[in-house]
């Protein structure tokens, strides 16, 4: 289990290891080295999906580490209260950033081995918090340094535990 302590409350998160095992030890070990203490959710799209992971407050990046393999083909889809690894175009571009679907997503399921149909992948589901997940879903957002959905009140996860 993993706690995501945030200024809206705490998320408890189960990580998937029997379906994901590569994303799912990937995203404990960036807890356990403390990389998302201080990381801010910077995009939040109401009905979506909230994303964090890679941005401290101000939107300054933090540096992550190498990609990892897409397992989006492990069967498990983008259901509401799940977390998937976000990545680029590139299917296999996945590091530190995830975000958790607000929404039924089924959308962003794997559908064939190419660059259209990789998908994302679900490693993890929240157990406890989605009351605080669903805080997230409607705050005010807007245009901040080029990106956009960025909340106008930083959503802060002040640390991250391996419970």
């Amino acid at each position: 289990m993993i706690i995501l302590k945030t200024n809206l409350g705490d998320i408890k998160i189960e990580l998937d290891f029997d379906n994901a095992p590569i994303s799912a030890k990937n995203f404990q070990q960036y807890v356990e080295e403390g990389h998302y203490d201080g990381t801010i959710f910077h995009r939040v799209i109401k009905g979506f999906m909230a994303q964090g992971g890679g941005f401290i407050p101000g939107l300054e990046e933090k540096e992550s580490r190498a990609n990892i393999k897409n397992e989006a083909n492990n069967g498990v889809s983008n259901k509401r209260g799940t977390l998937a690894m976000a990545r680029t175009q590139e299917p296999h571009s996945a590091s530190s950033q995830f975000f958790i679907n607000l929404s039924d997503n089924n959308f962003l399921d794997f559908t064939a081995e190419n660059t259209q149909g990789w998908g994302y992948c679900v490693f993890a589901e929240v157990v406890e918090g989605m009351d605080i997940v669903d805080k997230m879903a409607v705050v005010e957002t807007g245009t901040y340094h080029g990106h956009g959905d960025v909340p106008k009140d930083d959503i802060l996860i002040e640390s991250a535990i391996v419970e």
